[in-house]
């Protein structure tokens, strides 16, 4: 009878549209997102990408588009293997919090308990020399660098990179970034050169998570890449994920365009990951897929634990995941010139926070915490939403665009 057509009928469509949202995320939605990568990568904008959405504890959505290697042709597999540069940072910070829950250090300690080539630094002021060229005078530091300035980047400590000063200078001179050297070389130039700020007074993005690596070395006796695999990397069977790839692996790299799209320049050399390094950079150095960098982010979601296994206390979770700026944050008492996290947000012990609903540009909820890495990749944590999401890509020039592409992207999804 027509009834029971029209009966059958409805409950068809309603299941095809029931199969379309899973954990309140439309699928349908996503996958016009993917058509649009395509579409970017036909369009030689895009390399390839992996991007992984999950809620609720359950990946919703888990694709690939366009190439692993560009030169190549390759077909981009989910299985893909991607250099995460400063997403390396989050991992060192949990790695940090777990040995201080492990009472074998403080967040107070001085860093020059372990690393005596820093008990006396100099911060470099500059001033106006002769002939009004601005010179670099060296002043006492006010206060000791302590491990909590390394993990929130109030230490004073630089990067070469991100606009320039005198200090910055320096750092570049004496090749000060580079991870082709050891660990002792790489303390020891840190140690010699500059502050670019007093401690403790500016946040000021910079090589402090690699040093903190360096300390955690020193304070354990064992290599970063051994102390991560034995406490967070095993536990939740992150199998791709290291400091390099294994030979067996290495058909799995992801590779970025010769020439950047974005900027029309060639592409900065990428990390070299085919064999181990001579140093493990704590803040830029390790590899991993998208699956795997998934399941540390679903046990800070889920409190510091995935498939029993305990990386983390809940309380250590929320100490990672709270303002630790304060009034630092405001303009008016200082800040980096380069401020990443954005207008709206603070920052944790190793990932941008948002301060409250509102206050930013982008979707998303107070509480919600994210950072990515300079060739591309991208993540964050919405704890309100128990939304994680995750961009793999190598393409320096646009991973703004395609950062902000993606979070707009999955936010539009719910439902």
């Amino acid at each position: 009878m027509w009834w029971i057509r029209f009966w059958v009928l409805g409950l068809l469509l309603f299941s095809l549209a029931w199969a379309q949202v899973r954990e309140g995320v439309d699928l349908g939605a996503l996958g016009a997102f993917k058509a649009r990568l395509e579409a970017e990568v036909a369009q030689g904008r895009l390399p390839g990408a992996v991007f992984l959405v999950a809620r609720n504890g359950q990946v919703v959505f888990h694709e690939a588009v366009g190439y692993l290697d560009p030169q190549a042709r390759t077909p981009m597999p989910r299985e893909a293997i991607f250099r995460i540069y400063s997403m390396t940072k989050p991992l060192t910070s949990v790695l940090a919090l777990r040995l201080v829950e492990e009472g074998r250090l403080f967040l107070t300690d001085p860093i020059a308990l372990y690393l005596p080539e820093f008990r006396e630094v100099r911060v470099g002021v500059e001033r106006t020399g002769p002939e009004g060229r601005p010179t670099l005078e060296l002043v006492a530091a006010q206060r000791p660098i302590t491990v909590y300035d390394l993990l929130r980047h109030t230490s004073g400590i630089t990067y070469g990179i991100f606009f320039d000063s005198l200090v910055k200078q320096e750092y570049r001179r004496v090749g000060a970034d580079a991870v082709d050297q050891t660990a002792e070389e790489f303390v020891r130039k840190l140690a010699q050169l500059p502050l670019q700020f007093q401690p403790g007074t500016v946040w000021e993005y910079s090589n402090s998570t690699d040093l903190l690596g360096h300390l955690l070395e020193r304070l354990t006796g064992r290599s970063l890449a051994e102390l991560m695999e034995e406490k967070l990397f095993r536990p939740l069977g992150m199998a791709d994920t290291g400091f390099s790839v294994p030979e067996a692996k290495a058909s799995r790299i992801a590779e970025p365009f010769l020439q950047d799209p974005f900027t029309r320049q060639p592409t900065p050399p990428a990390l070299e990951v085919r064999r181990p390094p001579r140093r493990f950079s704590g803040g830029a150095g390790a590899v991993a897929t998208a699956l795997d960098y998934y399941r540390f982010l679903q046990a800070l979601l889920n409190g510091g634990e995935l498939g029993g296994q305990r990386i983390l206390s809940r309380k250590g979770v929320e100490l990672l995941t709270q303002d630790h700026l304060g009034p630092l944050y405001l303009p008016s008492l200082g800040r980096g010139a380069a401020y990443l996290p954005g207008p709206g947000y603070g920052f944790g012990l190793g990932v941008a926070v948002r301060l409250a609903d509102g206050g930013s540009p982008l979707p998303g909820s107070a509480g919600d915490y994210n950072w990515g890495g300079l060739f591309g990749t991208s993540f964050f944590v919405d704890p309100k939403e128990r939304l994680i999401g995750i961009w793999m890509m190598q393409n320096p020039g646009g991973r703004a665009y395609y950062a902000q592409l993606f979070r707009h992207a999955v936010y539009a999804s719910l439902r």
